[in-house]
Formats: C-alpha cells, structure tokens, sequence
C-alpha cells in the first residue's frame, strides 16, 4: 500500500464550512485522513463508494484518477466546493 501516491492524481482543493476552511487534497493519504476525519456526513452513498475507491486506489486495484472521480462526486453529494489545483 502507497499512502503518498501522488503521480496521476490531479490535487482537489476543497472549501469546507470551519476551520481550516481551505484544503488541498494531493495524494491518496490526504484523501483517506479528509474522509475519515473531517468529512460533514458519513452516510452518503457517494460518500461510501469514495471510502471504497480510496482503499482500492491505495491497494493498487484501480487508478488514482478514477479515485479521484468518487471523490469529487462525494463532493458534490456533501456539497463540498471542489476546484483542480493547477501549479505554474
């Protein structure tokens, strides 16, 4: 298991009611620690589906592109704004 994975996965940048208002999500293990610990609702089934895309993206069964995909959706289930983060 790669917690750290971050080549192919596109940062999300998240705005989320509290402090810190602001994050960047940038690897798999960011990902995991904001649905575990910091995520508004638990009982989504976007939310669900994203909890099982981590683990497998993290166990190397499915790209973490296509993680990343759940994770949006579950976004926008929690209405979560979510923006792709791009470096200059």
């Amino acid at each position: 298991m790669n917690w750290n994975t971050s080549s192919t996965f596109t940062p999300v940048g998240l705005t989320l009611r509290g402090q810190p208002a602001h994050k960047i999500v940038r690897t798999l293990g960011d990902a995991a620690h904001m649905l575990i610990t910091d995520w508004p609702s638990d009982d989504g089934e976007e939310y669900v589906s994203a909890v099982k895309a981590c683990v497998d993206a993290i166990s190397g069964q499915i790209a973490p592109e296509q993680f990343r995909e759940a994770f949006l959706r579950a976004a926008d289930e929690a209405g979560i704004a979510a923006l792709t983060v791009v470096h200059r």
